[in-house]
């Protein structure tokens, strides 16, 4: 064996030595993106607080599992009648401005189901009514919002941003679920719902301290929400085999793979757990998305996107499995964290696929249909799961969906072989047509090594820009 090259050591250990200095991630230089990122991280906390709150009601309320599938219909009916539309809307009117409509209208649900729940008149329909009027209300409000982020950061800088919204996202969702769990505990489930209520107006404050923000096709004559300009968005993604694959990978994966509304069971009667270390079994999947996201926000280009998505949802079906097969606290939590980084890896380079490929004035419309898989997908999945513990039991619905997301991967390597062939760099500097297939341009090659593949941020020192 030959000897160590000692420069190339020397080299090796300059890097890792440097990139234990976190740099200021480029995406949160752009102040509009840094307050959206922040009001977004305090709303996200709220939702989160809430969603695990109603899972917990309604096992309270009625303790079967088909019980708490009913959660994800009354999240997915909605979504399928609305987000087209709201995507059409996000295309056509000032996105800033859709998301002022969306969130005061996401706080006044939640302050309703707070008083509801106060005031003793709660029922399960009560919930499921409540829960599909927010789900009407984020078909319109994530277009908008996803749309709005490539009009705040360059093309160069996107990849980063998705990275910082998953650790805004995350972070909420790691202490959502645990606070839900000790305010449960300490004084009631009102008081969680009323917290979600309030936590909405961070994100509103940052859209008027952001001020105007030009984007979509606003002002434009020939832009209107109407059917046309839907049926003209499903044409475009049909026309977008790279964009067509990741949607339909997203799907399947998480139909397969979603057992969050098995939580309370398995923290119950699988695992014989408190209420406390059910927020925190909650919370595992955003630690691990929370770590991911840190890493990613160090890195300015990611190379080799196709194989490392397939890499990161393959990962995602094993620790599905795992988690299914745990009997212990320690393994049931390792097992949700990796499940939770290997979904971040993959949700932003989703996102900044898509994203980079769809022109501007097509992004809402994009995002929307987008919406449907990756929200229709774990919705129908936890109705799916319900039926399956309803009739398996618990654990064996989780591991059976593990397999079907490795299946899921294996069927679109084998429909789509040019996705373990995307680069990622084949939009940058220059602006998608909406003529353009994902896939007329050439890729790059396979010789770059994973590590090679990654442009570190150099440490800066600096700060974040001021509010």
């Amino acid at each position: 064996m030959l000897p160590p090259n000692p420069r190339g050591l020397a080299r090796a250990f300059g890097r890792m030595r440097r990139g234990l200095v976190l740099g200021v991630p480029p995406a949160l230089e752009h102040r509009p993106f840094f307050l959206l990122w922040l009001g977004l991280a305090v709303s996200v906390t709220g939702s989160q607080m809430q969603l695990w709150s109603i899972f917990w009601h309604i096992n309270l309320l009625h303790p079967a599992p088909l019980a708490l599938g009913g959660v994800g219909l009354a999240r997915i009916v909605p979504l399928l009648l609305f987000s087209l539309a709201g995507g059409a809307v996000a295309d056509a009117a000032n996105r800033r401005r859709v998301l002022f409509v969306t969130q005061g209208a996401l706080a006044l649900l939640a302050l309703v189901l707070a008083w509801l729940t106060a005031s003793g008149q709660i029922t399960i329909w009560h919930i499921y009514g409540l829960t599909a009027l927010q789900a009407a209300v984020m078909a319109f409000d994530l277009p908008a919002r996803q749309a709005l982020v490539p009009n705040l950061v360059p093309a160069k800088d996107l990849a980063n941003a998705f990275s910082m919204q998953s650790i805004a996202f995350q972070t909420g969702a790691i202490l959502g679920p645990a606070l839900a769990g000790f305010v449960i505990a300490g004084w009631g489930l009102p008081q969680v719902y009323a917290a979600n209520g309030l936590s909405f107006s961070a994100l509103i404050i940052a859209l008027i301290l952001m001020g105007p923000v030009a984007s979509g096709g606003e002002g434009a004559p020939d832009r209107r929400a109407s059917l046309p300009a839907v049926v003209e968005g499903l044409h475009f993604i049909r026309r977008q085999p790279v964009i067509l694959s990741t949607m339909l990978l997203d799907f399947f994966a998480t139909f397969f793979s979603s057992a969050n509304t098995l939580m309370p069971i398995f923290a119950k009667q699988v695992l014989g757990v408190s209420v406390v270390q059910y927020g925190w079994l909650s919370a595992a999947q955003a630690i691990g998305a929370v770590a991911a996201g840190l890493v990613l926000s160090q890195v300015r280009l990611i190379r080799r996107q196709g194989p490392v998505l397939l890499l990161a949802v393959l990962v995602y079906g094993l620790a599905t499995i795992a988690f299914g097969a745990a009997r212990s606290f320690g393994l049931a939590m390792a097992a949700l964290i990796v499940a939770g980084g290997a979904d971040a890896v993959s949700t932003i380079i989703r996102n900044t696929i898509r994203q980079l490929v769809t022109p501007d004035s097509m992004r809402g419309r994009m995002t929307s249909i987008n919406q449907i898989f990756f929200l229709g997908g774990p919705q129908l999945g936890e109705l799916e799961a319900g039926l399956a513990a309803q009739l398996l039991g618990a654990p064996l619905a989780v591991i059976s969906g593990g397999v079907g997301c490795l299946v899921a991967v294996g069927w679109v390597v084998r429909r789509w072989p040019m996705l373990r062939r995307y680069d990622g760099t084949e939009f940058l500097g220059r602006a998608p047509s909406p003529g353009t297939s994902g896939l007329t341009q050439p890729m790059a090659g396979s010789s770059t090594s994973a590590l090679d593949a990654l442009t570190p941020v150099k440490p800066t020192g600096g700060c974040p820009p001021p509010l």
